[in-house]
């Protein structure tokens, strides 16, 4: 079973739905300990601002499970977009610590140059690169290309932490793992059949 962990934040009926269109329906959105802990893999979603994403999470009582969880029983977890922000150090949006899962910032974008006339937000899809071969990524090639709608991208202390890249202005981080830990800054469930193929491979693991 999957559970989506509903902190107060995230399109959380539309992975429902596209976790149910590649034939997966063992899957709940839940706030509830017990559930949690009964799931075998969890998907952290998110929108909006870094400091209200993790207020959301602390507000919720489910810290402590979700580190139990993850950091203790090694649940497969994937972080989506504002979820995968969630799961570094912490975030120049804001001044709250972050899960800490990850060793990484989120840093906002800010070009120069040739690349002073990029738009900020990163909006729109994109394709992928310098792809790290992972149970994740399997079948995923360079012909990829998902929805992205973000300010900020996740950099990371450790290379080997970063699984997949995407360049907007820059080559940035858009898919990290380490061990049981995984994050998108992309949206899956709005990427039709690449995000099926990305969420059907996380289903796998």
């Amino acid at each position: 079973m999957i559970a989506i962990i509903n902190y107060g934040l995230g399109n959380l009926g539309s992975i429902q739905n596209m976790l149910k269109k590649i034939g997966y329906s063992d899957v709940i959105v839940s706030n509830k300990k017990d559930e949690i802990n009964k799931a075998d893999k969890l998907i952290l979603p998110g929108v909006g601002h870094f400091d209200n994403g993790m207020s959301k999470v602390n507000e919720s009582g489910l810290l402590d499970v979700l580190n139990e969880n993850v950091l203790n029983k090694k649940k497969p977890v994937l972080g989506i977009c504002l979820g995968m922000q969630l799961l570094t150090n912490g975030s120049e949006e804001g001044k709250l610590k972050g899960l800490g899962w990850i060793n990484a910032e989120t840093v906002k974008f800010s070009f120069e140059d040739e690349n002073k006339n990029l738009k900020i937000p990163h909006m729109g899809w994109n394709y992928i690169k310098n792809i790290r071969q992972h149970t994740l990524t399997k079948g995923l090639d360079e012909s990829f290309r998902f929805y992205f709608v973000h300010s900020y991208y996740v950099s990371c202390k450790k290379e080997s932490d970063s699984l997949i890249k995407c360049h907007y202005g820059i080559d940035f981080t858009c898919t990290v793992q380490k061990d049981n830990i995984m994050g998108v800054q992309f949206h899956p469930e709005k990427s039709h059949k690449f995000g099926m193929q990305l969420l059907k491979n996380f289903v796998e693991l």
